[in-house]
């Protein structure tokens, strides 16, 4: 628990062979329960995963409530159970029985952390670039009140930023001239920052449905959230790269988002200004 706020963490992952554990064993102790959704890796991340919570487990002591069944979902968020289970309290693994995208499996651990009762749900990827000793700074403008959506920004300032190529910059500046206007956040920079906390009272009205799979989901959340008269802040926070490798391609995703936001934009003006 943070400030009497209880607090899940959502852990999508895919193909993070080599970094899932060390993510999960950085993560607070004030979190409550970590949602780790293996998005239907082909590498050896489920096995990492399974092997972390193992280790935990022959340190673990076994009482009645702090068995974990895992679970597996397919893409709709429809979870069959396996045979297995982890004594874990905290982790709570889901794998994917096919790809469905980062929004995909992030929707997966928001359905979970919804379904678990906690207050604020953040989100921290399985790749490492997210610092786990900064949770506390974007959670707390959620847990504070401040906003009901807390998101990093790396463009805050160049020192913030001095990791990111040229290319990723230009790229990130387009989509937050393209997301600001699609969304109505206008104060908003970096849009594809996924290091996120979010109330439960906030997340419990919007449609996880309708939100977008892959990894335009981000720009999505920020005009659904608009479309429902939620408010956004942003956290500054440095660029953080290590040896992994992001599976964003500007070249071909910045067009295909941008279509994605001209759709959004007019949907969003019909929710909010015309109640369509």
């Amino acid at each position: 628990m943070y400030k009497g706020s209880t607090i899940g963490v959502v852990v999508p992952a895919y193909n993070e062979e080599g970094f899932i554990g060390d993510v999960l064993d950085s993560l607070p102790e004030y979190v409550d329960q970590v949602f780790v959704i293996d998005d239907c890796s082909t590498d050896g991340t489920w096995t990492e995963i399974k092997e972390y919570v193992d280790t935990e487990v022959t340190q673990a002591s076994v009482t009645g409530d702090s068995a974990q069944q895992i679970v597996v979902a397919d893409g709709a968020g429809t979870t069959v159970s396996e045979s297995q289970t982890f004594l874990d309290k905290r982790i709570v693994p889901v794998r994917h029985q096919t790809n469905g995208g980062r929004g995909a499996a992030v929707q997966t651990g928001y359905e979970l952390a919804l379904m678990s009762g906690m207050d604020t749900v953040a989100v921290l990827d399985g790749d490492g670039q997210m610092d786990p000793n900064i949770l506390d700074e974007i959670l707390d403008p959620v847990v504070e009140g401040d906003a009901d959506y807390a998101k990093g920004n790396r463009l805050i300032s160049r020192r913030h930023c001095t990791q990111m190529s040229n290319w990723r910059l230009f790229g990130n500046a387009l989509l937050t001239m393209l997301t600001k206007i699609a969304s109505g956040h206008w104060q908003m920079r970096d849009p594809q920052n996924g290091y996120t906390a979010i109330s439960a009272t906030a997340l419990d009205q919007l449609s996880l449905n309708d939100l977008f799979d892959d990894y335009g989901f981000l720009n999505d959340m920020l005009i659904h959230l608009d479309a429902n008269g939620m408010t956004v802040q942003d956290v500054p926070m440095e660029a953080l790269y290590g040896d992994e490798s992001s599976g964003i391609r500007y070249g071909s995703f910045i067009p295909k988002l941008s279509m994605l936001l001209l759709r959004r934009f007019f949907w969003r003006i019909g929710k909010k200004f015309f109640r369509l």
